[in-house]
This record gives structure tokens, sequence and C-alpha cells, in this order.
């Protein structure tokens, strides 16, 4: 590729050639919630480099796509989802992170209910698997550092705004919404501490129902109360946990 002379800059290190060379990718961490469990959707690399390696959703980006759209893309191509909302969260460019040549890759992260989402593997991948992200396999490239990037973006997320409450049915008990914030945080909270500080917000709606179909003395159900949040939004509230 020839760069027009007016482009040069004196003070440049290379030939200008050189800066418009490496690649560009987008890599997907995808979390899923199910049953008090947080996981991480992988695929099974069929190609080279890293054949036969768990690697995250990810791939290069095309010279006429935006990112948005190359991390849609590659996630229907290799997994078959779509419709999934994605958030950009870092920007990884170690010099050596692709065997082949420099590639700066973007990580997207989402947060699903992995029940409602069965991947089905395609294209160069072999096979698509949900994984506890406390018991992952060895990952291709420099993925690790990139899940683990992720999975601290997503402990900010759920702690400061009330991302989680997508993840549990439409009507849910306080011990439910307990369990799925230690799922997602990674500790414990203190039952009575929980209640009290998740109830002062006044962001949930109590129902007159409990929970029905089980051995021990039903619950109280509650709403998450999307709109006194807005409002609350509004006027300065922090959610925080």
């Amino acid at each position: 590729m020839e760069i027009p002379s007016k482009y040069y800059i004196s003070d440049y290190k290379f030939p200008i050639d050189a800066y418009f060379v490496f690649g560009l990718s987008v890599d997907c961490v995808i979390f899923g919630y199910h049953e008090g469990e947080i996981k991480v959707l992988l695929v099974q690399r069929d190609v080279e480099p890293f054949k036969g390696h768990w690697a995250l959703i990810g791939d290069l980006v095309e010279p006429e796509q935006n990112l948005r759209d190359a991390a849609n893309n590659v996630l229907e191509k290799l997994t078959g989802l779509k419709n999934i909302y994605m958030k950009q969260f870092f920007t990884f460019g170690s010099v050596d992170r692709h065997p082949i040549g420099r590639v700066v890759t973007v990580g997207y992260f989402s947060l699903v209910n992995s029940i409602d989402y069965n991947p089905i593997a395609s294209s160069w991948a072999k096979s698509a698997q949900w994984f506890n992200i406390t018991d992952l396999p060895e990952l291709a490239f420099d993925h690790h550092n990139i899940l683990q990037k992720g999975i601290e973006t997503l402990k900010n997320e759920v702690r400061h705004k009330p991302t989680g409450f997508e993840l549990l049915p439409p009507k849910f008990t306080l011990l439910e919404l307990q369990l799925l914030y230690e799922a997602l945080l990674g500790y414990k909270f203190d039952k009575s501490n929980f209640r009290k500080k998740i109830l002062e917000m006044n962001i949930l709606k109590p129902l007159n129902e409990v929970k029905e179909n089980v051995s021990h003395r039903p619950a109280k159900l509650f709403q998450f109360d999307e709109k006194s949040y807005r409002a609350l939004e509004k006027e300065g509230f922090s959610f925080q946990l």
C-alpha cells in the first residue's frame, strides 16, 4: 500500500506503511447464569493456531465492518446466537498476543440467562459449551486475560447497576436475589443485612403472592420496579451493593 507523501510525518520511527498493516479482531465474553452458577460460553477451535483449544467467541474484523456488527456477526457465525445485547469493555493490544502477526482485539461482554440460549457450533468452531467460571479449561491466545478482565467488568457492573435482575424470573424471592448477587460477585452476604439494604432502596415491588411448590415455608415474592428505579436515578440515586 502506498501512502501519499502528504501523510508522512518526519518524527515517525518507522515508514508510514508499517502503521497500517496489523489486524483488528473482536472477542465476546458471554456470561450466563443458571441455578446459582456463573458460566461463560466458549468454543472449541477446529483450526490453527490453537486447534483443539477452547477460546472466547471471536474473529478478525472484516475491512468494511464496524466493531459492533463484527461482534454480533461472529457470535451468530460461531454459535448461532443472535440479538444479544453486548457492551464494549476493553481493548487488548499486546504486540505478541497472536502467533501469526500483530492483532489488536476489542472485548465485548454480555450477561444472559444461559437456560434461554442453546449455542450450536458452526464455521470453524468444533463445539460450543457453557463452562463454570471457577472450572475452566486452558484457553487459546491471551483469552484467559480477556476473560479475567471481563469478570472484573461484570462485578463492577452488577455492583453499581441493577443489571442482575434480568437474570431472574419476573417474580422472585429475596433469597433468590441474594443467591444471584452472591454468584455474580463471588462472596456471601449476611442475610439480614442484604435484605435490609435492598429493601431500603425502594426498587422492589412486594407482591401479595408466595413461592409455590416448595417443601419449606413459602417465601414472599417481589418484582423489580424499573419505573421507580428510573425515577430515583434521575434524582441522583446510586444502586450499590
